[in-house]
């Protein structure tokens, strides 16, 4: 990743290097002087020697800028301190890219050239007038300035991935420290500024040095194809610093509004990694410690939920201790036949609740009904059959009822037939809620093979022969067919009983 970061960074300043100086500059000096091609070659050989000793005191310190994050990467395991450093330099990088540029960038070329100038113009190789020395240096300042709001924006960019990568070894240093004081004003002010006079300077100073070198006698036909190559380039130019500022806004609110869809959709696993450094940094630390609170509500709601479920299946359990464990059993099952439908995690984990607490309505079945051990009277079974509809009005007393809501229609219609003869409703096919039709036959299945104080549970295969009978009549035939075939898959059943 250190390879990649710093041949990215020296792209980014070889560009820009090129642009600014050799584009620039090279196109204001040749299309401005008057001079002869021999003259044009010992100019070009010193703004190369210039560049050339720009370029080695550039790479000194840039090495220098770049020691704490090399470190980081030379050692391999590095701790926690030598992230934290890594990262505060990786945050300074922009700064110090401004730094370099307008320091051995812009001397290391300016001093040599001028000197080197000055000694050509003394022995009377170059016919220039020494106060162009001095423009010279004037239009060197504009370029450099314009170079180092471009290295800015582009070492920014570059530093944010190797900055998300340090923050995930660093701990929770990115809370412990404020980002540095890069505000987004300035950012805005010096650009916009920038942007705008750039192209008023540098036309201007290339016109004092166009008429003064044409004299007053010049035609002004010739004066507007140079003045339209200037002003061509230096609105180029200001464009494309302009759209590395709107670059450099959008994409951190990209990444908010990125956050933000998957905070709507419950996906609070990813935080965003705050890898900014002006007023973005304390906007993305406040939205994540938001969404760090939101996800420990969620989880903490979900908990009570599931103990709120957990208690009453518990209770239930307490009242009949015949068919204790006959609600976690079906809730298998019934998982079991919704996995084979390949339904969604979320309706996944809406079913199995539901098929815990649907026989929850039987807690307000008196104990003589719900304990008996023999046949039920008439009377009797129809308290039995009230316990789907009071299942679901005990639940929809529960506040909020949002996390509810998806369990109540398999809770009333667990005991609804395909044929119209269930209840308490007397549905039939696709009016029976899924939720309903599933948990029907995991019931049934568990009910039959269970054992009771009256009778001994069934054999798998006789439970399976009645599912299967029972096909379009009692049951789904869909669901009791993926129902016997999981069973087959899991050897419980053999081939000729599933079919």
């Amino acid at each position: 990743m250190y390879r990649s970061f710093v041949h990215q960074l020296l792209r980014h300043y070889v560009t820009g290097s090129a642009i600014a100086v050799m584009g620039v500059g090279s196109t204001l000096m040749l299309t401005t002087l008057a001079i002869s091609w021999e003259e044009a070659k010992w100019l070009i050989g010193i703004l190369l020697f210039s560049a050339m000793v720009m370029g080695a005191a550039e790479w000194i310190v840039f090495r220098r800028d770049l020691a704490p994050i090399r470190r980081f990467f030379s050692v391999k395991q590095p701790d926690e301190e030598l992230a934290a450093k890594a990262l505060e330099q990786a945050r300074r990088l922009p700064l110090l890219a401004v730094r370099r540029i307008l320091g051995p960038h812009l001397f290391g070329l300016s001093i040599p050239g001028m000197g080197l100038t000055a000694l050509c113009i003394h022995y009377r190789v170059l016919s220039l007038p020494y106060r162009y020395i001095l423009y010279a240096f004037i239009g060197a300042i504009l370029i450099a300035s314009l170079h180092a709001l471009i290295e800015f924006f582009l070492t920014t960019k570059a530093c944010r991935p190797l900055m998300a990568h340090l923050l995930t070894k660093a701990g929770g240093i990115d809370e412990k420290r404020p980002p540095l004081p890069v505000p987004l004003k300035m950012k805005l002010q010096l650009t916009v500024l920038f942007s705008s006079t750039f192209p008023v300077l540098l036309f201007s100073l290339a016109t004092e040095i166009k008429w003064s070198l044409a004299g007053p006698s010049a035609s002004h036909w010739s004066y507007w194809p140079w003045a339209a190559v200037i002003l061509l380039f230096s609105t180029a130019f200001s464009v494309f610093l302009t759209r590395l500022l709107v670059d450099e806004i959008n994409e951190p609110v990209s990444v908010l509004l990125s956050h933000m869809k998957r905070a709507e959709n419950e996906m609070y696993e990813l935080i965003a990694h705050n890898v900014y450094t002006d007023e973005f940094a304390y906007l993305l630390r406040g939205f994540n410690h938001m969404i760090d609170a939101v996800h420990r509500r969620d989880r903490t709601n979900k908990e009570l939920l599931n103990s709120f479920i957990t208690v009453l299946t518990a209770a239930l359990d307490a009242r009949d201790p015949y068919t204790a464990g006959h609600s976690q059993r079906v809730a298998r099952y019934a998982l079991t036949i919704g996995k084979q439908l390949s339904l969604p995690n979320e309706q996944l984990d809406a079913l199995y609740r539901s098929a815990l607490l649907h026989d929850i309505g039987k807690i307000g079945v008196p104990d003589a009904i719900l304990l008996k051990d023999g046949k039920l009277s008439d009377d009797e079974f129809a308290w039995i059959k009230k316990h789907p509809a009071l299942g679901e009005a005990i639940l929809r007393e529960v506040r909020p009822i949002e996390p509810i809501e998806p369990l109540l229609a398999g809770i009333r219609s667990h005991h609804e037939r395909i044929d119209g003869k269930g209840y308490p409703d007397g549905l039939t096919g696709n009016d029976i809620p899924l939720f309903g039709k599933i948990i029907a036959v995991a019931d049934a299945f568990d009910a039959m093979t269970s054992d009771r104080p009256y009778r001994k549970g069934m054999d798998i295969r006789q439970a399976a022969d009645i599912l299967r009978k029972g096909k379009g009549t009692q049951w789904d035939s869909e669901l009791v067919d993926l129902f016997l075939k999981h069973l087959q898959e899991e050897k419980l059943l053999s081939t000729s009983a599933a079919s």
